[in-house]
């Protein structure tokens, strides 16, 4: 049994070899086979990679060839395109050389001929010149004028055609003005005129009071004179006593206070408590309610102009111009007439109505202190206006109303022109003979200081001024001129209300006698 083992054992080594041979034989050949078969494999997909390879290589330089072929065609079109502008510039520029250089050729030709012509003028101007001393002489030895009498008659001659052709030029402009100006000035002053209507009071430096009698006047004057004493210190007024029946005369240069003493004087005759301390008792009674009427006054013309936002203190100077004049007419009444006559013409113009009322209530404001300053109205009220902050066109236009400063603006303008018209309304202001007689013989002298003007007469109360000029020395054109040239006199010298009419009259009266 032991043997058997023995020999079974090493007979089981040499199967189990055998068959590990013939196992690793059978793997071997598939492996092998499996090698063969993948190495197949990847030699063909090798091969399909190479072949897909080339053919995109061969695509990707056949696209490199197109595309580097059409930027080449492309680069050789701009090539040659830049190449035929740029042989069009130089023919271009070719042209223009021979252009430049013919042109340089004719230049030298004019130049040449320019010189030859000089030479020539030149040796003509030398002829004429000389030809001209022969004729200056001939004229001379023919005219028996020397050259300097010949250049007077010839430059008065030039001066006679041109004062005509001016004197004919200011005749057109005149007409052409009027034409155009006058319809309208016409239509605006008549529109404003019609709708004032004002009514005028004659006010003078004088008030009397009416009495019951004349017993009354004693006690007024008082023991020894000490009420009438008492009453002129109190108010400043001076009392005429005369032996005028039934009246006291109270004269005083300011309105304010002749109101005053009017007023406390009244109040003592209706007393008749006549004695120092009960004057001065009624004086500041009255004193008080005059400066509340005047306050009053001043609030109701601001009212009745709808003129909001004007200071306190300018409607107390306003009030205080009720009680004063001016050539006898009301100060007051006549600020408040150029107010409305302003915005009036305002309106027509379509300028601001409401700072023309305004310009037109101010401008004689410094008339209500102008006794208590130096200095004329028209700047006294200016003073005020612009310490006040008023508009500089009202400011400018109460300063220039009388021409004193510059006119500033068309609302300076129509304030002097709405002054003047208030002003020269019949019945609206007074004046006394002698001012009357003065002011019409400065008229007349300032128009017969004219060269020509033989005789001069103002008539219509100055308005018009009839002229009488000489017709051997003012011509019908120089007449126009002359007129045109005493009218800005008169506006420059003389300071007048509303306009003066200048009536030129230039005739020829020829007398003989039959005999």
């Amino acid at each position: 049994m032991g043997e058997l083992e023995n020999l079974i054992a090493p007979g089981l080594i040499i199967a189990s070899v055998i068959v590990s041979y013939f196992i690793f034989s059978r793997q071997s050949a598939r492996l092998k086979l499996e090698r063969e078969t993948v190495i197949s494999e990847a030699r063909t997909e090798a091969e399909r990679i190479r072949n897909e390879s080339r053919q995109e290589s061969q695509s990707w330089a056949t696209q490199q060839r197109d595309d580097v072929q059409k930027e080449v065609r492309e680069a050789r079109k701009e090539i040659k395109q830049s190449e035929r502008e740029i042989r069009k510039r130089e023919d271009k520029l070719d042209r223009r050389m021979d252009l430049l250089a013919k042109k340089e050729t004719n230049l030298e030709s004019l130049e040449s001929d320019l010189d030859q012509r000089s030479g020539r003028i030149q040796d003509k101007e030398a002829a004429v010149e000389d030809l001209i001393e022969q004729q200056k002489e001939n004229l001379e030895r023919v005219a028996s004028m020397s050259r300097d009498e010949a250049r007077d008659n010839l430059l008065e001659s030039m001066k006679q055609e041109v004062d005509h052709e001016g004197d004919q030029m200011i005749q057109r402009m005149v007409d052409r003005v009027k034409d155009r100006a006058e319809d309208k000035c016409k239509s605006i002053l008549a529109s404003t005129l019609q709708r004032i209507s004002a009514t005028y009071c004659q006010e003078s430096t004088v008030t009397s009071v009416e009495i019951a009698s004349d017993d009354m006047k004693g006690r007024i004057i008082g023991r020894e004179g000490r009420n009438i004493r008492a009453f002129e210190k109190t108010t400043g007024v001076d009392v005429i006593v005369d032996d005028s029946p039934g009246v006291i005369t109270l004269s005083c240069f300011d309105p304010i206070r002749r109101e005053m003493g009017s007023r406390a004087l009244s109040k003592l005759l209706q007393d008749g408590r006549i004695h120092p301390s009960r004057i001065e008792e009624i004086v500041a009674e009255t004193k008080s309610s005059l400066n509340e009427e005047i306050q009053k006054s001043g609030v109701q013309v601001s009212y009745d102009l709808d003129l909001p936002g004007i200071h306190p203190k300018l409607v107390t100077l306003l009030g205080r111009l009720k009680y004063r004049t001016s050539y006898s007419q009301n100060v007051l009444s006549h600020s408040v007439e150029v107010a409305n006559i302003c915005g009036m013409i305002a309106a027509e113009f379509g300028l601001d109505q409401a700072l023309a009322k305004r310009c037109g209530l101010f401008h004689d404001l410094g008339k209500a202190v102008d006794h208590q300053f130096e200095g004329g109205h028209p700047e006294i009220g200016a003073t005020i206006l612009k310490r006040y902050d008023e508009a500089p066109e009202v400011v400018n236009s109460a300063a220039s109303h009388h021409n004193d400063v510059p006119q500033e603006s068309i609302y300076a303008v129509l304030t002097q022109a709405a002054d003047a018209i208030s002003g020269s309304r019949p019945g609206a202001r007074g004046e006394s003979l002698d001012r009357y007689i003065e002011r019409l013989e400065k008229l007349e002298g300032l128009v017969n200081s004219f060269s020509g003007v033989s005789n001069a007469q103002a008539i219509q109360a100055g308005r018009e001024v009839r002229v009488f000029v000489n017709a051997h020395k003012v011509s019908d054109k120089k007449a126009t001129r002359l007129a045109h040239d005493i009218a800005k006199e008169i506006e420059d010298q003389l300071t007048y209300p509303g306009e003066v009419k200048i009536t030129l009259i230039r005739e020829t009266r020829v007398v003989e006698y039959a005999r």
